[in-house]
């Protein structure tokens, strides 16, 4: 197997899980909004308000095109399982797990992130819109759906290794 890909909405525990889960399986542990910013010098919302979301959007897939050969943990940006090619791409390479958290708690947590340029020129309304509208590409990218309401961290991070303990053995 080589990389396990964590899809979600923002806020669904994608960056918390994937490094507990780094922990737990001895793998490496990328985020990919992280590395962008590495890669960049810049941080998200200044890539947003310099060359736009397109752009971004594009350094994501070009991310997940050319990242290191190697088996790890990625917590993968919100919007990325929106492009088809991305969600091919997470598919072809890895194991894709969907976060699957409402969006009453993903809002607890985001409503004053300041890091999250949608959030910053969003209403609660528009995001939850949105929320609903990425939902579908999330289940066509993922392998295993994971419900994470009133399970803990340490729960959820023990299925998801549990499942690629599992699947180790088959060559995935």
């Amino acid at each position: 197997m080589k990389k396990v890909y964590l899809v979600g909405y923002m806020g669904c525990g994608k960056s918390a899980i994937g490094k507990r889960l780094s922990f737990a399986t001895k793998m490496p542990f990328y985020d990919m909004d992280n590395e962008i910013v590495k890669m960049t010098g810049l941080t998200i919302p200044q890539i947003f308000e310099m060359y736009g979301e397109e752009y971004f959007r594009e350094m994501e897939t070009s991310f997940l095109r050319s990242f290191r050969d190697e088996s790890c943990i990625i917590a993968t940006g919100g919007g990325v399982a929106a492009r088809r090619e991305n969600r091919e791409i997470m598919r072809e390479t890895g194991l894709v797990f969907f976060l699957n958290a409402p969006f009453r708690d993903i809002w607890r947590r985001i409503s004053t992130d300041r890091n999250r340029p949608i959030v910053q020129r969003s209403t609660r309304n528009d995001l939850e819109k949105l929320f609903n509208e990425r939902k579908p590409f999330y289940l066509q990218s993922a392998h295993f759906k994971v419900e994470t309401e009133n399970r803990s961290l340490r729960d959820i991070v023990d299925y998801i290794a549990f499942q690629i303990g599992r699947l180790k053995g088959t060559g995935r």
